[in-house]
């Protein structure tokens, strides 16, 4: 009799809590948004079955011991996943449309003012009942309006790792939802003529042009703010191997095989984090209603600086370019150009938002940068 009680207290139905139960179908609904929405697909598939995994009793897959407990201690703990996500997307950036017209970075570094105006919204939460957020949890969380999953994993697991989970989910969902949350706010901010603008065709970039830019960029970030250089490192070294011409297989490599295979673990490694007792808070609905404010606000302000800077440019700049200054790559510079022909067939403007697009990158890489040095 002993034996039979002792085999039903092994199994997961003896087991199961509400509170678990609740999470795994959190992470179903993960992989229902990835699979039949194509919502990020490439992370929310192994967060979402990295969810279910962690949630599983008796198992301990993400407590000492098991897989999912060492691949976030050797990876997210160490910082070193999020590090050679940023080098793989440095090898597959183009950073032509920057370097050809660096005005742009204005609008990158525009499109941030999302993360320092939640900082204090987390902040005035701490007013609300059940709510505690630090500096170092507010930090974090408003590095979600970025729209950076690597650099708000980064981030988040330096100054909150019991956030992460919450911070990451928060973080990919918006970068999916770009196409949905962006264009009317964008429509909103501009008139039809403003969107209906055409903007001069960019002049040609030279190979030495590519090849200076990111050793350049790198040596700023060492010279003013050094706190950021391992994001802004290893995506510099991800371009200068794309751009010096002479490393294609290490190119290709970082594009394609690392980058697929770290981002399998970088997911399960987030999906560990989703567990039933650090997920289900108050905190979460907090972070992500400030994800959301963070995201909206960043777009709002890449805006409003394009319309500002097209007021006094001798060339024409259209508005909508300026909600590309997220870095959600190239998602968001898609969904200006989609704008654009919306209200003129005629209006490319791909090209153009990929420059504040890949601004966006550097400047959320900045902006972590200065928060891990004030705050840190």
């Amino acid at each position: 009799m002993d034996g039979l009680l002792n085999l039903w207290q092994a199994t997961g139905l003896a087991n199961f809590t509400v509170p678990a139960l609740v999470m795994m179908a959190v992470g179903c609904g993960l992989l229902y948004l990835a699979i039949a929405k194509g919502f990020e697909p490439l992370l929310l598939v192994p967060i979402g079955f990295g969810a279910i995994l962690t949630n599983i009793p008796v198992a301990g897959l993400a407590e000492p011991g098991g897989l999912l407990y060492y691949v976030y201690y050797i990876g997210i703990d160490s910082g070193v996943f999020p590090l050679l996500i940023f080098m793989g997307v440095g090898a597959m950036t183009d950073f032509s449309a920057l370097i050809a017209n660096p005005r742009m970075l204005l609008l990158g570094a525009a499109a941030q003012f999302g993360i320092f105006a939640t900082l204090f919204g987390a902040i005035a939460l701490n007013f609300v009942p059940g709510f505690e957020f630090t500096l170092q949890d507010a930090s974090a969380i408003a590095i979600i309006g970025g729209a950076d999953g690597p650099t708000a994993i980064f981030l988040a697991s330096k100054l909150a790792p019991e956030l992460l989970g919450a911070i990451a989910v928060a973080a990919y969902s918006y970068m999916a939802l770009v196409p949905i949350i962006q264009p009317p706010i964008m429509r909103a901010l501009t008139s039809e003529e403003d969107r209906k603008i055409e903007m001069p065709q960019l002049r040609h970039v030279t190979k030495r042009e590519k090849i200076i830019f990111p050793l350049a960029v790198l040596g700023l970030a060492i010279m003013f703010l050094p706190s950021a250089s391992p994001l802004v490192g290893m995506f510099c070294l991800g371009n200068l191997m794309r751009e010096c011409g002479v490393v294609d297989r290490l190119s290709n490599t970082a594009q394609n095989e690392l980058i697929n295979i770290v981002t399998i673990f970088l997911g399960l490694a987030v999906g560990s984090k989703l567990s039933a007792t650090e997920f289900l808070t108050v905190e979460t609905l907090g972070i992500l209603v400030l994800g959301a404010l963070a995201f909206s606000i960043g777009t709002a302000s890449g805006v409003f600086m394009a319309k500002i800077m097209n007021k006094f440019s001798k060339h024409p700049i259209n508005p909508l370019v300026g909600a590309a200054g997220v870095s959600a790559v190239p998602m968001a510079a898609r969904v200006v150009n989609k704008v654009g022909l919306e209200n003129n067939p005629h209006n490319f403007l791909l090209m153009h938002a990929m420059g504040p697009n890949v601004a966006g990158v550097l400047g959320s890489a900045v902006a972590a940068g200065i928060l891990l040095a004030l705050v840190g």
